[in-house]
């Protein structure tokens, strides 16, 4: 099964600040790396590292050739990855020192897609393919209508949140991939298990994971409900955890891996991820994290 990453690419802007910045306030920072990122990139190179067979998709500016050159580094093609006369997507991410972030996004390039780019680069996709999809991109609900005429499975990761979820054909979604706050802004509970009750009854043809942070992971499918916790690391940096989390994760099942094995892989990679610096350049290769997990 090949896995088609449709979403964000980004041009990271981190800064190292001793808080994050109030209303009126000139804060100095005291470091700046210009970094690739966004969920559609971060995501793909995740599943790339990981093993998976992935086919990257995505809209870039004429500022976006470092992000081309980062899905090149990892081997993938980019054929799908089409340069639009504008901007790159960016983001302005505040990094505190404790490794926790505050996000500015600007969505350039990322909200240049239409029907057509869909219908081309799904063109030869088969039934049983899955196409991977975040909300950091324009008209997703009509991907997901594309991929489903395709036969394809339809995999969610409703990050980041606004209500303009609900307006999404979400019956289309085979597996829904959220961490606690968007879980409970799309089911109105707190309770983990809560949440995946609820996701699971209103949309009953589909699968769900729900990150929770230090609390681990938990995966509800029609087998059964499985867990995991984290892995104790130095946190640097939590941008991409979960971006990562969801690649291996993504990429382990793919595999054949069971539940509980895809959650142990998935957790011990996004262990590593956050004690780097930065997005899409710190995820692990397959290797570091079976070197992690030994």
């Amino acid at each position: 099964m090949r896995i088609y990453s449709v979403g964000s690419l980004n041009i990271d802007y981190f800064y190292s600040v001793p808080h994050f910045v109030r209303a009126g306030e000139t804060l100095p920072s005291a470091k700046l790396d210009i970094l690739p990122g966004g969920k559609g990139l971060n995501q793909a190179v995740a599943l790339i590292r990981a093993g998976a067979d992935v086919v990257p998709c995505g809209l870039v500016g004429n500022d976006g050739e470092m992000l081309l050159d980062v899905l090149k580094s990892v081997g993938a093609k980019t054929d799908r990855v089409i340069k639009k006369d504008m901007s790159s997507g960016h983001a302005i991410i505040q990094v505190d020192p404790a490794g926790q972030n505050g996000i500015i996004v600007f969505h350039g390039a990322n909200f240049a897609y239409d029907e057509a780019y869909f219908r081309k680069v799904l063109a030869d996709a088969e039934p049983g393919d899955a196409v991977l999809l975040q909300n950091e991109i324009n008209d997703v609900g009509l991907c997901m209508t594309v991929a489903k005429e395709k036969g394809m499975r339809v995999i969610f990761n409703p990050s980041p949140f606004d209500n303009s979820i609900f307006e999404l054909p979400l019956e289309k979604v085979d597996l829904f991939l959220c961490n606690e706050i968007e879980g409970a802004a799309m089911t109105g509970k707190t309770a983990p298990d809560d949440i995946l009750t609820v996701l699971c009854e209103n949309y009953p043809n589909a699968d769900a994971l729900l990150t929770l942070g230090g609390a681990g992971a938990v995966y509800r499918d029609k087998t059964g409900v499985f867990r995991h916790g984290v892995f104790k690391v130095d946190v640097v940096d939590t941008t991409g955890a979960g971006d990562t989390f969801t690649g291996f994760f993504l990429a382990a099942l793919n595999g054949g891996s069971a539940p509980a094995d895809a959650l142990r892989t998935a957790s011990a990679a996004s262990a590593i991820v956050v004690s780097r610096i930065g997005a899409a350049l710190s995820i692990p290769t397959a290797e570091e994290v079976k070197e992690f997990l030994a």
